[in-house]
């Protein structure tokens, strides 16, 4: 299944995707989709309905977060090897963990608002987990069972913040507007390998980013029972699992995003996403 919210903020509308790319109403089978409704129970619920009596949504609104009620949004940095070559860093020898807030989420197609004084923002097309069930100690073997789906991610991130700053990466990840999620949640069921799924960024109409997850250093079975190892993961809860090469910061000299700038990114099934940069105003964060 394909699931997915639309509608103003606050007053989101959950819908699925059908084979035909119908957005289909489930107003009168959920008020909402939540953490809640990833469980395996309630998807099973939701792939019993009869598709042809739910009303077709003929002019979807905006295009919200696919999901409410994320509890955590844990991201892996350096999950490439030849992204971690054009950042001048060593290869990894264990997922190197951060945290994005929550309140840096925002809708696929919403405004990327740039923080006060930022010079160096950057992008990062990224595969996204979405929890499913409660995980704590999962072995790799089993991880997957773990998962509700997988949705597209851009990470986007002021990298003056994160590493000029002193402290832990997370005060350049975490700025408002800066977790753009979805358009859909696939659930996992439609992503037999996640680790073959091609994904793509460009900025202004120019492709910079060309990479497939094949390439990461850590899968995603890996991740998610090495994240377990150190808190418990609930349903609802997002993670991230860093990006290919082509980010702003390795290019010789790094280019950065300003204000009027646009970003499209795509991953293979997951649907696409389109931003454009906006100079701080926080009446575009709040609306």
């Amino acid at each position: 299944m394909k699931l997915m919210r639309h509608g103003p903020k606050g007053a989101e509308k959950p819908a699925l995707i059908d084979a035909q790319g119908r957005v289909l109403d489930l107003s009168d089978v959920l008020p909402d989709i939540t953490a809640q409704t990833l469980t395996p129970g309630a998807l099973k619920r939701l792939r019993e309905l009869d598709l042809a009596s739910l009303p077709v949504v003929a002019k979807p609104g905006r295009t919200a977060p696919p999901w409410s009620g994320c509890g955590k949004f844990v991201a892996v940095g350096l999950n490439y090897s030849d992204h971690a070559a054009e950042t001048g860093n060593p290869i990894p020898k264990e997922p190197v963990l951060f945290m994005k807030t929550t309140s840096c989420i925002v809708g696929c197609n919403d405004a990327v608002v740039l923080p006060k004084g930022s010079v160096k923002a950057d992008w990062e097309v990224e595969l996204g987990i979405v929890i499913g069930s409660k995980t704590r100690y999962v072995s790799k073997d089993d991880a997957l069972r773990h998962v509700a789906g997988y949705c597209i991610v851009n990470d986007v991130s002021e990298r003056e913040y994160q590493i000029e700053r002193g402290g832990q990466w997370d005060k350049g990840k975490g700025c408002d507007t800066f977790g753009p999620i979805g358009p859909w949640l696939v659930t996992a069921d439609e992503v037999p390998n996640p680790q073959d799924l091609s994904m793509w960024l460009e900025v202004n109409g120019k492709r910079h980013q060309n990479g497939n997850t094949r390439t990461m250093i850590f899968g995603v079975a890996h991740l998610v029972s090495y994240i377990s190892e150190f808190m418990t993961l609930y349903p609802g809860d997002l993670i991230t699992t860093g990006t290919p090469p082509g980010v702003g910061l390795g290019m010789k000299p790094p280019l950065f995003l300003k204000a009027g700038d646009t970003m499209r990114l795509g991953i293979q099934g997951l649907g696409e996403q389109f931003q454009q940069v906006h100079a701080w105003n926080p009446e575009l964060i709040d609306a």
